[in-house]
């Protein structure tokens, strides 16, 4: 039986593993010799929760109820819950296979914080608040990470000034990694293997406006300009060592959740809602604040947003929110008027912008849970969403909630590898990750999205 070993690269965007790093790049130039592989566009939204989940269960985010981190609870204003396993209630690709007797291991695919029963062995994923908490299922297999590695590192504060810190720590916790991904390689008896580096998002953040000269926040000279690149180097080598402890016949696939750009800014919809009379609370320019923190009259308010690299905006309805003010005949209406107005926002030279509005009954099958009424791309994804207000302008030219200097963008990419398969470009979305991989068992699900082998 053919083994599976999937490389998970949160954010790789095939413009750069593809076409610009790939000369500095011999151990995936030489995979890709031999892969099927592509750009590969995600899900809506285009964000790490839900994605990876999206990619092993092949449902929407809509059928699993999970539309980013965090979920609004039971229509409240404030209060909110944060996605974390459990939520996840459909079958993975692991699932399916531990009911043909397959184990697999997984290491830091998202969300599994807290670690649930595979068959198998699983290492949670960034999410998991420290390493003194069970984060590995069987509980005994934390104790032998931590004799391979040490302390083992989930994930990296970014969004800080002290970029030093952040440099050297992602290097340590990718290189703890790979090491420990080789342990597991050689001492457990694996028929598929998943993991995620998270750390390649973490630097894309943290390093890209020293790394892009069209970044409005270039920095020409900066000793961090080659950071981007030398992470995927990086990258490369541990990939290299790993790939040497395969045996030749083992499918090896390499795919990320989304793809990664510059950010041109942050748009401030909040106080953009504020001054359009659609959220009634006040603001003073200058003093910066989140919506949670203002005097907010829910019984005047039209509708109020969330940041992050997408905004959600809900509306006020009646019947639903504790003081609604929408009566459910006119929530159409109202919707689409809302909606007209985002689509109409142009940027701060008055440039149009190529701003997307989803509504969920649109794009997914079923909406379960705490959804958005609208979820919005501004200008692409090109600006993020600034939940903030009391800004000078309500266009931002840095993050609100810490340094950020890139955006996501909806490809990001797929790579099968097989030994004697012609190399070939391929168009693909996420949804048919889950197909392709029960196909290399010879196991078929109704599935949404297609095998490609």
């Amino acid at each position: 039986m053919r083994k599976v070993f999937v490389i998970g690269l949160d954010s790789a965007p095939p413009e750069l593993l593809f076409h610009e790093f790939i000369n500095d790049l011999p151990n995936i130039r030489k995979l890709l010799e031999n892969s099927i592989y592509g750009a590969m566009k995600s899900c809506i939204p285009a964000i790490t929760i839900p994605a990876w989940m999206v990619m092993a269960t092949g449902k929407t985010p809509g059928e699993m109820g999970l539309y980013g981190f965090r979920h609004r609870k039971g229509n409240s204003y404030s209060d909110i819950w944060i996605a974390h396993s459990l939520m996840v209630k459909e079958k993975a690709v692991w699932d399916y296979l531990g009911e043909k007797g397959y184990k697999s291991v997984l290491v830091g695919v998202p969300p599994s914080y807290p670690p649930k029963k595979i068959n198998g062995w699983l290492v949670s994923c960034f999410i998991t608040p420290d390493s003194s908490v069970s984060y590995t299922y069987p509980q005994n297999l934390k104790a032998e990470v931590e004799k391979v590695v040490g302390d083992y590192i989930f994930d990296v504060v970014f969004r800080k000034d002290e970029r030093d810190e952040v440099k050297d720590k992602i290097w340590e916790m990718t290189e703890k990694r790979f090491e420990l991904v080789r342990h597991l390689i050689e001492t457990k008896d694996w028929n598929y293997f998943e993991f995620v580096e998270i750390g390649l998002d973490r630097i894309h953040h943290a390093f890209w406006k020293y790394f892009d000269e069209n970044h409005h926040l270039h920095e020409p000279d900066s000793k961090y300009r080659n950071v981007i690149p030398d992470y995927y180097k990086l990258l490369d080598k541990e990939i290299g060592k790993t790939l040497k402890l395969l045996d030749e016949d083992t499918a090896v696939m390499i795919v990320s959740d989304h793809g990664i750009k510059r950010m041109k800014g942050c748009f401030a919809v909040n106080q953009w809602l504020i001054d359009e009379g659609l959220l009634k609370a006040e603001y003073e320019y200058g003093n910066v604040k989140r919506l949670e923190e203002l005097k907010t009259s829910w019984s005047d308010t039209i509708a109020w947003a969330w940041g992050g690299y997408y905004a959600r905006i809900f509306l006020n309805i009646k019947g639903r929110e504790k003081n609604g003010v929408i009566r459910l005949s006119e929530y159409d209406r109202f919707r689409d008027e809302i909606a007209d107005m985002v689509k109409s926002i142009k940027g701060p030279d008055g440039e149009r912008w190529d701003t997307k509005v989803f509504y969920p009954e649109d794009i997914y099958p079923v909406a379960k849970g705490d959804k958005p009424d609208m979820m919005v791309y501004f200008d692409d994804l090109y600006w993020r969403s600034a939940g903030t207000v009391g800004h000078d302008s309500l266009y931002l030219p840095e993050n609100d909630t810490g340094p950020d200097d890139a955006v996501h963008s909806e490809y990001g990419v797929f790579t099968l590898h097989i030994p004697d398969i012609d190399s070939k470009m391929v168009e693909c979305s996420i949804y048919d990750f889950a197909p392709t991989v029960l196909s290399l068992f010879g196991i078929k699900h109704d599935l949404r999205g297609r095998s490609l082998i």
